[in-house]
């Protein structure tokens, strides 16, 4: 369903365009409409083949998957890094953050969605609050790391590790009550 959306928006489009061409002084209506109907048709043809893909059972049983999986792993990082923070050069923890998180945080992030499909917009505004909190603490903690800002790096490296706990614990109360 979606390539013949794609094909009618692209014949659409042609033939209105060739409608528009072919008398310099006078347009044919008629016919132009008749390509935008075709066009519009397309477009809603592709929009629905899209929402269908994205609500597919399977996909979002993936993505919950994805979503806890990732999360789990971020709080794993998150708890080692503030466990070493002591140790570990302060300029050296922003390093740390590139090397360990965008993987796993940009997994969550194109996952992030069917939370709402599943359990509702309550629940993904939940989630997402904690997560976004642990994310700008991060983020955070990477500027005063860069910076050398010893005190700032330890405080929000609790935050961001509290937001990111917070985070996973509401996804598995939410898995639990399927």
């Amino acid at each position: 369903m979606k390539q013949l959306g794609y094909a009618m928006i692209t014949l659409g489009f042609l033939a209105g365009a060739l409608t528009a061409v072919v008398d310099k002084d006078v347009v044919q209506w008629r016919y132009f409409a008749g390509a935008l109907i075709v066009g519009v048709v397309g477009i809603v043809l592709v929009r629905i083949a899209g929402a269908r893909g994205s609500l597919a059972e399977e996909k979002l049983t993936y993505n919950m998957q994805a979503i806890e999986t990732s999360l789990a792993q971020i709080v794993e990082k998150i708890s080692r890094l503030n466990a070493q923070k002591q140790s570990v050069d302060i300029y050296d923890i922003r390093h740390r953050i590139d090397e360990l998180f965008p993987g796993d945080l940009s997994s969550f992030v194109q996952a992030r969605h069917s939370i709402a499909h599943v359990h509702g917009l309550q629940a993904y505004a939940d989630v997402m609050s904690c997560f976004a909190a642990g994310e700008r603490y991060l983020a955070r903690v990477w500027s005063a790391s860069a910076d050398g800002y010893v005190d700032e790096v330890n405080t929000y490296l609790d935050k961001a590790q509290s937001q990111f706990v917070e985070s996973l614990q509401r996804i598995r109360r939410l898995q639990q009550n399927i």
